[in-house]
């Protein structure tokens, strides 16, 4: 027969974590809570650039200028000459033929009174600037894209990579 003691000690047995488990799940959670604050934080997710302030254009003159339009494709900003990246309009300077004068004149003042008509956000495209180094941008106007609006007018073409000519080759 058993011993009476052997009974009560069964059943009173402690359950649970013994002092080893009890220190190894305390030295895991301390190594994982370490290599959890060691990771990078994630990145911010992309927004869409902030409008800038409302800004009054003028027309550039020979050599420059800031805060003006000069042609219908092209304007300085702050400092920056930015070419709106997803259009082509007709030359000014100089122009091939009275045609092209003619359009490229419109072009430039209708840009003039788009960039003066709200608030500018310029979008960055897969290059930074041209071989000029003008910065290329996509540009919108109170969230309406420059370009389409020149295009829709029939003063631009959307840029296909390469400059056209605008005069009549007949």
């Amino acid at each position: 027969m058993k011993h009476p003691l052997d009974l009560h000690r069964r059943r009173h047995r402690r359950t649970g974590f013994g002092r080893n488990e009890l220190a190894g799940m305390l030295l895991v959670g301390i190594v994982g809570g370490l290599a959890w604050a060691m990771l990078p934080a994630a990145a911010p997710a992309p927004t869409a650039p902030a409008p800038a302030p409302r800004t009054a254009f003028g027309f550039c003159h020979s050599g420059g200028g800031t805060n003006c339009v000069v042609d219908g494709d092209t304007f300085r900003l702050a400092g920056d000459k930015i070419r709106i990246a997803d259009i082509d309009t007709p030359e000014t300077h100089p122009a091939r033929c009275p045609e092209e004068a003619r359009l490229g004149a419109a072009a430039t003042q209708r840009l003039h009174a788009l960039l003066n008509s709200g608030a500018l956000t310029l979008h960055p495209i897969d290059r930074d600037t041209d071989r000029y180094g003008r910065k290329l941008r996509r540009v919108e106007v109170n969230g309406r894209g420059v370009g389409d609006t020149l295009v829709a007018e029939g003063l631009a073409r959307p840029y296909r990579g390469r400059r056209m000519g605008w005069c009549d080759q007949s």
